[in-house]
């Protein structure tokens, strides 16, 4: 398995707060009812393009909904929201292996690949990670397997869950539904499901991707048991129409949706992967210096945690650019230029830095 290398953080943004007045992305509407990036599909088909966060399309988070049942064969299922479906969530598609639950990237000429942690298989992303500078490792980490813990388990939840797995790291995996509800994914990828405050208990990784409506039903000193220096991924989105409801600490409190997130957690969080498409994190890893490599902010305060958890990411193939701190990261909210954005660095750099603090009038409440 491969450590922490491969490609440099590229790019930084400053606090342009001010430049690209305009900076909305007609992304809902001009995506449809296709499932929206990040967490869970919310507009559904028909609904005059309203695409919020799914899973398949950049936005919210991504565990299951409540309501349970096979996962869309469209991977729209969204995070554990009632009423959208659910399941694990996720299409599988042809990267995955139906035997060995693992998952199995596609082969890459020139990625000779590298044993998974478990001995189960490759993973041929991470032969291309060992070039280029260093990034530093997990400052309480001797190397590898890290242990993860992801709470939610649909569209992003799961399919990190494949990819951290088949890269050879401890993952635990939680929902709202309890650990019996994963079955599936637990024999497909062999990670552990637990209770959420059991996926937290000694994780140097905790990744919260549920709708952000239900962060506050999180378990009180969910974190307690983590890490002392744990890195807290917060993969959320704010949908006050189509899922969440009026947060007012958001609409009139002008507080930035992973800053509200931090308040309820009581810890420091990371934004990324907010506007990822959750089928990407399957097909679109490449190794690093790939021209085709694509690129996701991340936003936080904690300078340890971000740089913990961009070398995650490029372990994961994609690069990562420095999108400042969490009373920043309005930059990376839905309907900004950056949110559903496939590309690569400077197009990312380029969308942060054209962001309006406005929230346009189809994200407030």
């Amino acid at each position: 398995m491969v450590g922490f290398t491969g490609g440099r953080p590229t790019g930084e943004v400053g606090g342009h707060r001010d430049v690209g007045a305009d900076g909305e992305q007609a992304l809902l509407g001009s995506l449809g009812g296709i499932a929206a990036p990040g967490g869970e599909f919310l507009g559904g088909t028909g609904q005059a393009g309203v695409v919020t966060a799914g899973d398949h399309d950049p936005g919210t988070g991504g565990e299951e909904e409540a309501g349970g049942g096979e996962a869309h064969a469209t991977g729209a299922a969204g995070d554990e929201d009632s009423g959208v479906g659910g399941g694990i969530g996720g299409v599988h598609g042809p990267t995955l292996t139906a035997g060995a639950a693992r998952y199995q990237a596609p082969p890459d000429p020139g990625c000779a690949g590298t044993t998974l942690g478990n001995g189960s298989g490759t993973d041929p992303f991470t032969a291309g990670l060992g070039h280029g500078d260093e990034l530093a490792a997990h400052p309480n980490s001797e190397g590898f397997p890290m242990k993860i813990g992801i709470i939610g388990a649909g569209n992003i939840g799961g399919n990190l869950t494949r990819r951290l797995t088949a890269l050879g790291h401890d993952v635990s995996v939680a929902n709202s539904r309890g650990p019996e509800s994963l079955k599936a994914l637990v024999e497909e990828t062999g990670a552990k499901a637990v209770t959420a405050t059991e996926a937290a208990k000694g994780a140097q990784v905790v990744v919260v991707t549920v709708p952000l409506k239900n962060v506050p039903d999180l378990p009180a000193g969910l974190l307690d048991g983590a890490a002392e220096d744990v890195a807290v991924i917060d993969t959320g989105n704010y949908y006050p129409k189509e899922r969440d409801g009026r947060i007012d600490a958001i609409e009139d409190g002008g507080l930035t949706e992973s800053r509200w997130t931090e308040q309820h957690l009581g810890h420091r969080v990371v934004k990324v992967f907010n506007g990822t498409y959750a089928q990407d994190l399957l097909e679109r890893p490449r190794p690093a210096g790939d021209p085709e490599r694509l690129a996701v902010p991340v936003a936080s305060d904690d300078e340890a945690a971000k740089q913990v958890v961009r070398a995650l990411v490029d372990e994961l193939g994609f690069d990562t650019v420095d999108a400042g701190g969490i009373d920043d990261s309005w930059r990376q909210q839905p309907a900004t230029p950056v949110y559903g954005l496939r590309a690569g660095v400077e197009a990312v750099k380029r969308a942060l830095a054209e962001a309006s603090p406005e929230r346009p009038a189809a994200h407030r409440a």
